[in-house]
């Protein structure tokens, strides 16, 4: 089978957790052999859940295999960035390092890792179904090729774009990082409404959350913006008229706005908090 990876080199990855699982999952479907895909995960069950699942190499502790690895994906908490670094960089130096570390800057990967080809990325979790959204962000020292294999990694998870200026990965932190959260906060809250309204919780269930699919999907397919989109369904007077009022008298797109401005702070605040 023919596939546009580069299959002659071994992807590492440092943590084997939920996005490790969503980008070797979409690497496999799109045609990457599974014997060059090697993960370092300390955890037992996670190793053996990663072998059933996909047949990848799994290691419990960093070591000279991962010399074998082109491209090495960091995914593991931010606290714990620097140890695992720290028992990996003698086996990776020469590699392409992809970090989806939410909040730790490229400054303190490079230094860790003791190189500079480094690329930051903030995807967010309907990458497990494809259909993820990733900034991503490299350094200087990242070549045309190596911005391409990582694109060709991440798009497996769904769509993806490029920032310029690494601080504007904590504002896509917040909108996508960190959204799928406040999707899932609404459909509860919209879930709860309807019960209290009289249907049954599956009921509500159904039409929260195929409101959502369907209005993102109509988003998407318009060539109008959503404020235009919006007003195209609230008719004066009407029940769309009543809700969004209700909304704009309790400031309800203020305090979200200002919600997502303490994810962004919070994003920069984990750079100083591990990535010194």
């Amino acid at each position: 089978m023919s596939t546009p990876f580069k299959t002659s080199q071994t992807l590492a990855f440092i943590g084997g957790g939920n996005m490790a699982s969503a980008i070797i999952g979409g690497l496999i479907k799109q045609g990457m052999p599974a014997h060059l895909i090697l993960v370092v995960e300390p955890f037992d069950e996670a190793r053996q859940r990663l072998q059933s699942l996909f047949g990848v190499k799994v290691l419990s502790s960093a070591d000279a295999t991962l010399a074998e690895a082109g491209l090495v994906i960091w995914a593991v908490k931010p606290q714990s960035f620097k140890e695992a670094a720290q028992q990996t960089r003698a086996f990776c130096g020469h590699a392409l390092h992809l970090s989806v570390a939410a909040g730790i800057r490229s400054d303190s990967i490079a230094n860790w890792l003791g190189t500079e080809r480094v690329v930051r990325a903030m995807p967010n979790t309907p990458a497990l179904v494809g259909l993820g959204q990733t900034g991503l962000f490299a350094r200087a020292a990242v070549t045309d090729s190596d911005k391409a294999w990582v694109e060709q990694v991440v798009a497996t998870t769904g769509a993806l774009l490029w920032v310029k200026d690494e601080p504007l990965l904590d504002a896509v932190t917040a909108l996508s990082g960190s959204g799928p959260a406040y999707v899932f906060f609404f459909i509860e809250s919209m879930v709860e409404a309807g019960v209290n309204m009289g249907l049954t919780t599956e009921q509500a269930t159904q039409l929260a959350i195929g409101t959502f699919e369907g209005a993102s999907q109509l988003a998407k397919a318009a060539s109008e913006p959503p404020s235009v989109l919006r007003e195209r369904v609230t008719s004066k007077g009407g029940t769309t008229y009543a809700a969004l009022t209700a909304m704009q008298n309790t400031q309800v797109g203020t305090l979200f706005q200002a919600a997502l401005q303490a994810a962004q702070q919070r994003a920069h605040e984990l750079g100083d908090e591990f990535g010194a």
